[in-house]
């Protein structure tokens, strides 16, 4: 290779054409000094596997300008990007628009040996998103981003709304690929006419012969501009030793090229350049569609609908429940002993030991003083705090934690399992039929083998088992979403089909915290007492808790508490004024066995009396249980004693269902125990004594009551108000999969007519270009209108208002 030629070489970093330039290192031609300086930083850290994974994984730095990031050492914009900081490890995410293959991930994710600072990059690549955990005393957040900068990803930094979407539905380049390959199309159409209108004298051959030219001209960018991404993907397919669906879409406009460029050059024809035209462009238009629609999908679940989840906001009316998404920077919340800081603030009052194993994996808890920063995703324990916050509640952030792959379970999907076998061998069937048909033409007529070999390659679609899944399950969980019901992601859906057992927690599931019946039996309590004991139970979010709470009424406002502890399932401790107080089972304040059942108060030592608090169960509990029974076997635990057995035998069908006393540790164990058997078991509950059964269950759901107890154990969120509905959800969503597969048999159907006619040469490759996409908007538009079309039919809200209250 000569370096003295470097304007038919390509760069070795970005894959431009070196037009000519004479940068080069050792037997390597760049185009510009960033590209080799990239080269030169990867090649020193041993990192130049980047680019075997993709002949053209290199992002060009030819033209750009150098960034400037001293801004960043501003301690409050560095605020503003952050997600998390202990003052040692920190995280944080970029938007970065360059990743575009699997040697970007892989760069990417192997950053930590560029910068010893950094201890762990993780790419979402649909999102283009990176997320970063480093150590403060080695790197900061201006180092990391001249860092990706210099490699040619420089971050899309967003100073405003941070829970505004940094993508566009659509990217521009797509706009401009379609722009490029709808003009070349009219126009190959147009310098086509005389082809159409059949004129043939020799007077027109010399018009015939300059429009065959132009029309080559006008379809080198539809290829190598608007079809790129097609071939390179078909490439990279090809180089790691499989075929993805690409590979026959790109040998049919190579095929159509190459022929077209051969026929005008060679014998003066025509070509079939026109229809190169149109399959390109109107592959885009589905890509264009395809895109559009998801994102709408997305968009309306991550940013529109929200979480069923509430925060007690303090205020000069006093203290009220409102929904997370009405909270505003400046307003101060109250987060109770186990509870979830919302948003990132600033601790106001109160002993926060907060536990950011939601964030950071690290389940022990860090002490926060007063004044500090306290970070979204954190869990309190211990007495409640007031926290003033700094951000608005960032609804996609949430939905990222929840998804976290350590919170994922091991999901069976069918649907994935199906999909994965079509991607696997239709290619590859599709390539054999293509070259039988070409092989039976051939020696027959050249011009049907060309058309028949190219409309084969076309027409065949194997995208209904690739789209079905994401647009009509995605369509459902936004559907759910509108009517309370918030699944983690599309794999719960399809694991409620395969559910066999229901175990429902009973106090605050089968129960509400309102307007709660009860008596106190013991020694009378005096007005400071009273006030002691509600102090006390307001630092726990559990509902005997607050059903105390509340039947306490006015006791004349909080008193301090310290040495706070709750002890789960057993009950609550710590001074006030002084005194030792305990609110708990007789097990734990010591009763006597003869002194009944109820939450007792022992006050310095002293058994003061006890709360009998009167069950009051949700609405429609019995229609709730009789309609589950039919199709689920059900049980119900409780770590209450069993006073309500009477009234729950004769609902939920026997004693052998019925379970009370149990601990956390025994609630696990019984989901185990069933999982044991075969069964796949779904456990509802309050996630607050439950947090282990919801996380061991196949499928977990909390119920939520105005109350902030969205845990990561769970897999889905209903709000109680809703609990009613429960069997009409759970069968909205097993009903989907028959969707999905009513969209795969459309996909057979699709593909054996139009293969009958592509193999006879009846098809013309522009039709063919027309169907497939056709196709594949067939499928969006049914699944996002079929799971309408079912939701309607079962009464279910399609669209809701995004800011519609759940108190």
């Amino acid at each position: 290779m000569s370096l003295k030629e470097p304007l038919h070489v390509p760069c070795y970093h970005c894959g431009e054409p070196c037009e000519g330039s004479n940068i080069a290192l050792e037997d390597k031609i760049f185009c510009c000094e960033g590209c080799k300086m990239v080269y030169e930083i990867l090649n020193e850290n041993d990192l130049c596997r980047y680019y075997q994974l993709d002949d053209q994984a290199g992002i060009s730095l030819k033209g750009r300008r150098q960034e400037h990031y001293a801004y960043l050492d501003d301690k409050e914009i560095r605020e503003q990007l952050i997600d998390y900081s202990n003052g040692e490890h920190t995280r944080v995410r970029f938007h970065l628009p360059q990743i575009h293959c699997a040697s970007c991930i892989w760069l990417l994710e192997n950053l930590y040996r560029l910068n010893d600072g950094i201890t762990q990059s993780k790419v979402h690549f649909t999102k283009k998103e990176i997320q970063l955990s480093y150590l403060e005393s080695q790197t900061s957040v201006r180092k990391i981003v001249e860092l990706l900068a210099s490699i040619g990803y420089a971050p899309a930094i967003n100073l405003g709304d941070a829970d505004r979407p940094k993508e566009k539905a659509v990217s521009r380049r797509l706009y401009f690929q379609l722009g490029v390959a709808g003009f070349a199309f009219g126009n190959i159409m147009l310098l086509s006419f005389p082809e159409y209108l059949g004129l043939s004298s020799e007077e027109d051959q010399f018009f015939q012969h300059i429009f065959g030219y132009g029309n080559i001209l006008l379809a080198i960018p539809v290829v190598f501009y608007s079809g790129w991404d097609y071939l390179r993907s078909a490439a990279l397919s090809l180089r790691h030793g499989h075929f993805n669906m690409d590979v026959p879409i790109s040998l049919g406009i190579i095929t159509l090229f190459v022929r077209s460029v051969f026929d005008i050059l060679t014998t003066g024809g025509a070509g079939y350049l026109d229809s190169l035209a149109g399959l390109v462009f109107f592959l885009l238009i589905g890509k264009w569609f395809q895109q559009k629609t998801f994102y709408h999908l997305a968009f309306d679940r991550d940013y529109r609908s929200y979480f069923p989840i509430a925060a007690l906001l303090k205020d000069g009316a006093g203290e009220r429940s409102v929904p997370v998404q009405k909270l505003d920077p400046g307003q101060t919340i109250i987060v109770k002993n186990g509870e979830l800081v919302p948003a990132d603030g600033l601790l106001v009052k109160g002993g926060a030991q907060i536990d950011y194993s939601f964030v950071t994996g690290e389940a022990e808890p860090v002490h926060i003083p007063i004044g500090e920063k306290l970070y979204a995703g954190g869990r309190q324990v211990g007495e409640r705090i007031e926290v003033t916050l700094t951000k608005k509640v960032s609804q996609s952030y949430l939905t990222q934690l929840w998804n976290d792959e350590a919170f994922q379970k091991d999901e069976d999907s069918t649907t994935q399992r199906l999909a994965d076998k079509v991607g696997r061998y239709f290619t590859f069937i599709i390539l054999l039929v293509s070259f039988a048909t070409l092989a039976y033409w051939l020696p027959r007529d050249l011009s049907i083998a060309i058309n028949a070999f190219t409309a084969v390659l076309i027409v065949a679609c194997p995208c209904a088992v690739a789209l079905a899944v994401p647009f009509t399950f995605g369509n459902s969980i936004r559907i759910l979403a509108h009517n309370q019901f918030f699944l983690k992601n599309i794999h719960v859906l399809e694991g409620l089909r395969n559910i066999q057992s229901i175990v429902f927690d009973k106090t605050g599931t089968l129960t509400g915290v309102r307007h709660t019946e009860g008596q106190y039996v013991g020694e009378a309590l005096h007005a400071l007492e009273k006030q002691m004991v509600q102090s006390l139970v307001r630092q726990s979010a559990h509902p005997a808790s607050q059903q105390l709470d509340q039947w306490l009424g006015n006791t004349g406002g909080p008193l301090e508490i310290s040495q706070f502890e709750e002890i789960a399932g057993q009950g609550v401790q710590g001074v006030a004024d002084g005194r030792q107080i305990q609110v708990g089972s007789r097990t734990f304040t010591g009763a006597p066995p003869t002194a009944g059942e109820g939450v007792f108060i022992r006050i310095d030592g002293d058994i003061k009396g006890r709360f009998e608090m009167g069950s009051r169960y949700r609405l429609g509990l019995e229609e709730v249980v009789q309609s589950l029974k039919t199709r689920y076997r059900l049980f119900l635990l409780s770590g209450d004693n069993d006073r309500e057995r009477a009234h729950l035998e004769p609902i939920f069908g026997g004693k052998d269902a019925l379970l009370f006393q149990q601990s956390p540790g025994e609630k696990l164990q019984f989901v185990k125990k069933l999982q044991a058997d075969g069964k796949k078991v779904c456990m509802i509950g309050d996630g607050l004594n439950d947090a282990g059964a919801l996380r061991q269950s196949d499928t977990g759901i909390v119920l939520t009551e105005n109350t902030n107890n969205f845990t990561p154990a769970s897999d889905a969120i209903l709000h109680a108000g809703q609990f009613h509905r429960l069997p009409l959800l759970l069968d909205f969503a097993r009903k989907n999969i028959h969707l999905v597969y009513a969209a795969y048999s459309f996909a057979v159907a699709y593909n054996i007519i139009g293969l009958s006619f592509a193999v006879q040469g009846t098809l013309s490759p522009v039709v063919a270009a027309i169907l497939m996409p056709a196709s594949s908007i067939t499928i969006v538009l049914f699944g996002v209108l079929s799971s309408n079309l079912l939701a309607r039919k079962m009464q279910l809200h399609i669209w809701g208002d995004k800011n519609q209250s759940i108190v």
